[in-house]
């Protein structure tokens, strides 16, 4: 109770410090992080090859709300990277991999980053990637990056995991200024197109503050995407 205390206040001093990369005034809840993880709690009918050990990719993983549920979902021989821009949250990540289990029992086989998604360097090399970026907080651009860098992240039929709060585009833009309608209105169409380009599922979770989607997205072939991408512009 006093870690989860100690990682809610330390997550709303970071929200108050750091709105747009942080995005949310609570951690993310159980069922939020047991929706995020279930392609790699189930694993069949979600990875091409499902007996081959798993790389997996965690983005903006705050102080660990969704970490927990992913190291759980671990297979023995599955490594865990984290990317986490956040260097308050990226020690809070460390501390926990040092000595707080079920974080310690896989340490070995974790690594914690502190810098960018955008800044990895590792084309092609996870079959999963589990994100809570707010990325309805950003520009239009970064959106646009922080997609195109899954895209490259991740293996030929690999799977996205991420969320959005329900209707929030809908509802910030009754409050918005011009400007920032404008900008939601170019995130959610990176967003359809994304969903039309791939294979994708989603589902709802009440029990999060506040209720959100999770779309899971089968990202079946860079070259494919960057084809579809080049017709659609064309």
């Amino acid at each position: 109770m006093r870690r989860r205390l100690r990682d809610h206040l330390l997550f709303l001093e970071q929200f108050r410090k750091n709105f747009t990369t942080t995005g949310a005034v609570l951690p993310s809840s159980r069922a939020l992080a047991h929706a995020l993880a279930r392609p790699l709690r189930e694993r069949e009918g979600w990875f091409d090859t499902a007996r081959r050990p798993l790389r997996v990719l965690e983005c903006g993983p705050g102080t660990g709300a969704v970490t927990q549920e992913i190291v759980a979902s671990l297979g023995p021989e599955d490594r865990l990277d984290l990317v986490e821009a956040n260097p308050a949250f990226a020690q809070r990540l460390e501390e926990r991999f040092a000595d707080e289990r079920p974080f310690s029992d896989v340490a070995s086989r974790c690594r914690v980053f502190c810098r960018r998604v955008e800044q990895l360097d590792m084309p092609g090399h996870y079959d999963a990637i589990v994100s809570g970026l707010p990325l309805n907080n950003f520009s239009v651009d970064e959106v646009r990056c922080v997609l195109d860098t899954f895209e490259q992240l991740l293996r030929p039929g690999g799977q996205l995991s991420f969320f959005e709060y329900v209707a929030i585009r809908r509802v910030r833009g009754f409050v918005a200024n011009a400007s920032d309608r404008q900008r939601l209105r170019g995130i959610d169409c990176l967003f359809h197109k994304w969903f039309e380009r791939y294979p994708s599922k989603r589902e709802i979770v009440w029990r999060n503050v506040p209720p959100a989607w999770v779309h899971h997205v089968c990202v079946t072939s860079t070259t494919e995407s960057r084809e579809t991408t080049a017709r659609t512009a064309s």
